[in-house]
């Protein structure tokens, strides 16, 4: 594997029944980057975050974290990843902490190092003032960092966000993408599925654009526009489909 590769996806297809949803998905992550996907609906994004999220599993192709097949050691594979989903999903019978402290527990850590976790991320995304309260008192943007804040609790290699400011009011959506940078400032490779144009031109040091379970292009937003000689990233994604259905 080359340097700096950190994850590598070699010939993912995915199919169910006759349905083709990812046909032979090469792609190599980068460690300390920020990679977006990007695609319409349908395109297969969210399944091929799940796949690499281990969530699902190929139909065939494999996948190598750092030289080994993560079906190897599927269990050490998933402590080194996180993953944020779409729609919040805190346990309201339980406050904010007991959530990232049972997070804690599942990935198998020790009741200091999880407390330890606990201090640092609420320190790092203001939710001090929420850990003793529930997930219902909580307004969309604080969900989402507290979602986050989850996915982070034993400190991932890899953190798979998806679709993660969707909903949110545009301060908020700044919030979090200054928190996304934070992340991969401090080395950690992160994947983001979104549909928001200008948040993949703002955070990503690569876009992979999926069509039909295809990779279409992977290259820098710059090089993007660059390219097709378009001021932004939205301008560019919408001549690519338009080319695609002319």
């Amino acid at each position: 594997m080359e340097k700096n590769v950190i994850l590598k996806i070699e010939n993912i297809k995915k199919t169910y029944g006759d349905s083709i949803i990812l046909k032979d998905i090469n792609l190599d992550l980068i460690k300390g980057e920020i990679i977006s996907f990007l695609g319409s609906n349908g395109a297969g994004k969210s399944t091929l975050s799940s796949i690499i999220a281990s969530l699902h599993k190929g139909t065939s192709g494999n996948i190598y974290f750092k030289n080994e097949s993560i079906y190897k050691n599927i269990s050490n594979y998933r402590m080194k990843v996180g993953y944020c989903q779409q729609q919040p999903n805190l346990n309201n019978n339980w406050t904010l902490y007991e959530n990232l402290f049972l997070s804690g527990l599942f990935y198998g850590m020790e009741e200091a190092e999880i407390k330890q976790r606990i201090e640092i991320l609420s320190k790092e995304l203001e939710l001090k003032e929420y850990l003793n309260k529930h997930e219902s008192i909580l307004s969309g943007g604080y969900k989402q960092r507290f979602m986050i804040a989850r996915s982070l609790i034993h400190n991932p290699e890899i953190l798979i966000l998806d679709e993660p400011t969707v909903g949110l009011d545009p301060y908020v959506r700044k919030k979090l993408w200054d928190l996304i940078l934070n992340l991969k400032k401090e080395g950690m490779t992160i994947l983001l599925t979104t549909h928001y144009m200008d948040e993949a031109e703002y955070l990503s040091d690569r876009i992979c654009i999926l069509d039909e379970g295809i990779i279409k292009l992977i290259c820098s937003p710059k090089d993007l526009i660059e390219k097709f000689k378009i001021e932004n990233l939205n301008d560019v994604f919408t001549k690519i489909m338009e080319e695609k259905n002319a």
